[in-house]
C-alpha cells in the first residue's frame, strides 16, 4: 500500500464524490447568456442539488448570479437557512399545511394551488402575524400538482384578496418540454389564463432547463429555473434546438484501489461468477459498491480510468466493492481508478451509466449521495 499516496485528497474512506466549482460557475455563466436579459434565475438545488451538496454549491451560484434557490421541501429549505443563506428559496412541491408557520417564520416561499393552502395562510397569519410568501402553482398538463386550468383564474384572484398571502409569483412546469407540440398546448393554457389576472410584479416562470435551452417562442415570463444544465449535463431537447450551450460536467466518481491480485485462468470473480477468467487476469477493487449509489445492474457493462487507461468493471457489484481488470497495467494499491470524470485523453460520463440502465442522468446523480464523501475542489 502506498503511504503517500498520489491524490491530495484525504477521506475517510478511500472513496468519493469530487465536485468542481469551477464548473458549475462556468455553466451558470454559459446558460446567463442564453437567458432573455432582466430574467431572473432559480437554481434548482433540489435533492441536496441532486447530490452535489446544496449548502456547499450555494455560495458559487449565488456569486455567479443566481437570484433564487428550489427546493422540494421545507427541510430543504431549512438546511440553506441554517448555513446562513438569506436569498429567496421556494419550495417547489407541496408543504403540509401545519408547517405554513415554520415557513413563515423563516421567510422560505411556498407553492400554494388548493384552497387548504389558504386557510393554513390564515391561520399563520392570525398564529403569527407573518404572511405566507408565496408562488401559485398552475397544473397546465404535469398532472402532478397544481390549479386545475378551469379553476386557476378565481384561484389566482382569490389568493390577490386574502391578505394573510404575499403572492410572489405564478409558474407551471412543461411534461414533455422536448416535445414542441406538446409544450407549446402547454403555453397556450399558461397565456390563456395568464391573460385573465393581473400578474403586475409577480415573478412568471413556466420554462425549465430544457425550455430555455430550446429557447421556445414565449413572452409571459421573467424568471427561468435551471437544474441538470447547472452540474454539467442536458436533458432531452427538441429537434429544433440548435448549438446548446458548451456544459462541464462538475461530478466525478473516484475510488482507491484497496488490493490487487490475480486470478487463474477459468476462476470466477464476485458473488455468482458472472465473470470468468480467459486468462490470468490481474484484478483491483475499489470499495465502491452499489449501497453508494452505483446500480448493480450496472456489472461487467461499465468500464473505469487508470493512469489514462480503460479498464473493464467485471464481476457482480457489490454492497460496497467492486472489481475491474487491469490486467497488464503498471498499478499498486492505492492508485486512483475514476469511474465517473476525465483521466488522460478518456472521460466518463454518468449518461453513459443511464443509457445502460434505461433511465435519466437526473435519477443516477442523485443516487451517488448516499455514502459518500464529496470533496470540493476549484
Amino acid at each position: 500500500m502506498k503511504l503517500q499516496r498520489i491524490s491530495n485528497i484525504n477521506t475517510k474512506r478511500d472513496a468519493w464524490v469530487e465536485i468542481n466549482l469551477d464548473a458549475i460557475e462556468k455553466n451558470i455563466l454559459a446558460l446567463k447568456s442564453i437567458v432573455r436579459q432582466n430574467s431572473k434565475i432559480l437554481a434548482v438545488v433540489k435533492a441536496d442539488a441532486y447530490g452535489h451538496g446544496s449548502s456547499m454549491i450555494a455560495p458559487t451560484l449565488l456569486a455567479s448570479g443566481v437570484d433564487y434557490l428550489g427546493v422540494a421541501s421545507i427541510d430543504e429549505g431549512m438546511e440553506l437557512r441554517n448555513n446562513k443563506f438569506n436569498c429567496p428559496i421556494l419550495v417547489l412541491g407541496a408543504a403540509p399545511v401545519w408547517a405554513f408557520d415554520y415557513a413563515a417564520q423563516n421567510s422560505i416561499s411556498l407553492s400554494v394551488f388548493l384552497d387548504n393552502h389558504i386557510d393554513a395562510a390564515l391561520l399563520t397569519y392570525k398564529k403569527t402575524g407573518l404572511k405566507t410568501k408565496a408562488h401559485i402553482k398552475l397544473d397546465t398538463g404535469m398532472n402532478r400538482i397544481g390549479v386545475r386550468p378551469d379553476e386557476a383564474v378565481n384561484f389566482i384572484k382569490k389568493v390577490q384578496q386574502t391578505e394573510a398571502i404575499e403572492l410572489q409569483g405564478i409558474f407551471t412546469h412543461f411534461a414533455n418540454s422536448e416535445v414542441e407540440e406538446k409544450t407549446y398546448k402547454q403555453l397556450k393554457i399558461w397565456n390563456d389564463i395568464l391573460s385573465q389576472v393581473n400578474t403586475q410584479g409577480l415573478l412568471l416562470h413556466c420554462f425549465n432547463t430544457a425550455a430555455t435551452i430550446a429557447g421556445y417562442n414565449e413572452d409571459k415570463y421573467n424568471m427561468v429555473r435551471l437544474g441538470l444544465a447547472i452540474y454539467g449535463l442536458l436533458p432531452d431537447l427538441p429537434s429544433f434546438a440548435k448549438n446548446p450551450p458548451v456544459l462541464l460536467p462538475s461530478m466525478s466518481l473516484k475510488g482507491r484501489i484497496i488490493n490487487i491480485h490475480t486470478a487463474d485462468e477459468g476462476e470466477g470473480v464476485s458473488y455468482c461468477h458472472t465473470f470468468k477468467a480467459k486468462r490470468k487476469t490481474k484484478i483491483a477493487t475499489v470499495p465502491i459498491g452499489y449501497a453508494d449509489g452505483v446500480d448493480r445492474k450496472l456489472s461487467n457493462k461499465i468500464y473505469g480510468l487508470l493512469n489514462g487507461k480503460k479498464i473493464n468493471q467485471i464481476g457482480n457489484i457489490t454492497m460496497d466493492q467492486m472489481m475491474f481488470d487491469i490486467t497488464g497495467i503498471d498499478a499498486e494499491e492505492g492508485d486512483i481508478i475514476t469511474l465517473l470524470g476525465k483521466d488522460g485523453d478518456y472521460s466518463i460520463s454518468i449518461n453513459q451509466w443511464a443509457d445502460i440502465l434505461g433511465t435519466i442522468n437526473y435519477e443516477l446523480l442523485c443516487r451517488l449521495k448516499a455514502r459518500l464523501s464529496r470533496v470540493y475542489t476549484r
